[in-house]
């Protein structure tokens, strides 16, 4: 095999992704408290950045924030999005040495307007306090302080501590009791270890130390239950057929009327399958709004940023004036130059998010006035595309934009995505959402007669009468979807 050399000369171009445009798009995907904490974590690892804004002349500060924003509006977002190479270039670099023609005299401000900035850190940290959530009781904490209290043997009682700390979240044995004894570190009798967990499935709240659905059902059955007897029937051997609503098939097999049949089933709804799900601790997350939507003085729909949580930005007046003086030595200088260069990319990063969620936030508004003006029932179909054309970004920019972003809207708090759907036309050849379908396929089954309920092909008839021409197969997945069960599931005896 013969190796060989040459050379050649090749022609190509190539797109490449600046650093500043990556930090941009980085930025603009993080919602507002998540920008608070990156926003943070620069002013502790930059010292060139300052969140100050307190010792400036308000009404000229205020003047030059309205201008930015005039001028932010009118640029081009994506106008600094490619580069043809990765290298910064020396005019650029040594532009930080005529910084003093471009800043204000007291400093590179980031350019945001603020809304009620709380400056009192006292009052933060007792808002901070006082909305602290106090460790809840557990249902291991809830069983062994009742179970202290039961009469037994030292081992029945360690036994049963074991097994109360072994019970899932649902509150039940996850697995049999023979194989708790065999993992157990001391020696139990299977015996002894049936008394302990008798005892543990006596505590409250009844239906813990269960090992199935049945057991769990049974042990909240008690001598006072209404239709105790035919209750044990229904749980011990249909519950099958309760959970497909075949109550005629029930009434034959067991002898017991129907009308008792459904009284008893309405009392076993009344059971918790899961009796130990009352004791875990279910966090709601805290939703912050990155935009509010409200109506201006002409009754037009305005979209307004939340920068409240966010510092305010600008550039160290000291380490500039080090840079500008020239006292400090070049090793100095370069950091120096280094640093203020990030800082003013991100504050930039900043001003471009702003500038483009605001935008895109605005042109969702104005295709969904009907919705909050009227209701989730009028949202319009929309994509994600659509926006990008008006906007003149690319999709995947209003992708980003609207990632995990919430709105207030005075329909209440919804994602951004929410305003985003398909749809279908009507026999009229209006578009419609999807959402609009599922409204209307959960009203009809609401007013349906009960004892007769529609099926899927009496539900594709029904919404045809209405204008909307769908399959079956589509009804189906939305009716799913709902959580509506068949018709079958629905019917009532």
């Amino acid at each position: 095999m013969q190796l060989n050399f040459s050379q050649q000369m090749k022609m190509s171009q190539q797109m490449k992704l600046a650093p500043r445009m990556i930090q941009s798009m980085e930025i603009l995907q993080l919602p507002i408290m998540a920008l608070k904490e990156r926003i943070e974590e620069e002013l502790r690892e930059n010292e060139m950045l300052v969140d100050q804004l307190a010792d400036l002349d308000a009404p000229e500060i205020q003047a030059q924030i309205d201008r930015a924003h005039e001028e932010a509006s009118e640029k081009p977002i994506e106008s600094r999005e490619l580069v043809c190479d990765g290298k910064d270039s020396e005019a650029d670099f040594e532009r930080l040495l005529e910084m003093s023609e471009d800043w204000p005299n007291d400093d590179y401000i980031s350019q945001r307007k603020s809304s009620n900035r709380m400056d009192d850190e006292g009052d933060q940290y007792s808002d901070m306090m006082s909305n602290m959530v106090t460790r809840p009781e557990s249902l291991q904490d809830h069983l062994l302080e009742q179970f202290r209290f039961a009469e037994s043997c030292p081992d029945v009682k360690a036994f049963g501590e074991y097994l109360i700390q072994n019970l899932d979240a649902n509150g039940r044995l996850p697995t049999s009791l023979q194989e708790m004894v065999q993992v157990y570190g001391e020696r139990i009798s299977l015996d002894d270890a049936q008394v302990a967990l008798s005892l543990i499935q006596k505590l409250e709240p009844l239906g813990v130390g269960a090992r199935d659905l049945k057991e769990c059902l049974l042990l909240q059955i008690t001598d006072n239950t209404p239709y105790r007897e035919i209750l044990i029937t229904l749980i011990s051997s249909h519950l099958e057929d309760l959970a497909q609503n075949r109550l005629p098939l029930i009434e034959r097999k067991t002898g017991y009327d129907i009308e008792d049949i459904k009284d008893a089933y309405e009392v076993l709804r009344g059971l918790d399958p899961t009796p130990g799900r009352g004791f875990e601790q279910i966090s709601a997350p805290n939703v912050v709004p990155d935009l509010y939507v409200e109506p201006n003085e002409k009754g037009e729909w305005t979209v307004r940023l939340e920068d409240e949580y966010t510092p305010r930005l600008h550039i160290s007046k000291q380490y500039r004036e080090m840079l500008q003086k020239g006292g400090a030595d070049p090793k100095t200088r370069e950091y120096i130059k280094r640093k203020i260069e990030s800082a003013k990319w991100l504050m930039e990063s900043i001003e471009q998010r702003y500038s483009t969620l605001r935008r895109v936030a605005q042109a969702i508004v104005d295709k969904q006035t009907e919705f909050l003006e009227n209701g989730p029932e009028y949202i319009q179909p929309l994509k994600m595309q659509q926006i990008a054309e008006v906007v003149g970004v690319h999709v995947t920019t209003v992708s980003r934009a609207v990632d995990d972003k919430w709105i207030q809207t005075p329909r209440g708090i919804y994602p951004l995505k929410r305003f985003f759907g398909g749809g279908t036309k009507t026999d009229d050849g209006e578009d419609v959402a999807w959402d609009i379908i599922r409204i209307k396929l959960k009203k009809i089954v609401e007013e349906e007669d009960k004892d007769e309920p529609l099926s899927d092909d009496a539900l594709v008839e029904k919404l045809a009468a209405e204008g909307y021409t769908l399959a079956r197969r589509t009804v189906t997945k939305y009716r799913k979807a709902l959580n509506i069960p068949s018709s079958r599931q629905r019917r009532q005896y």
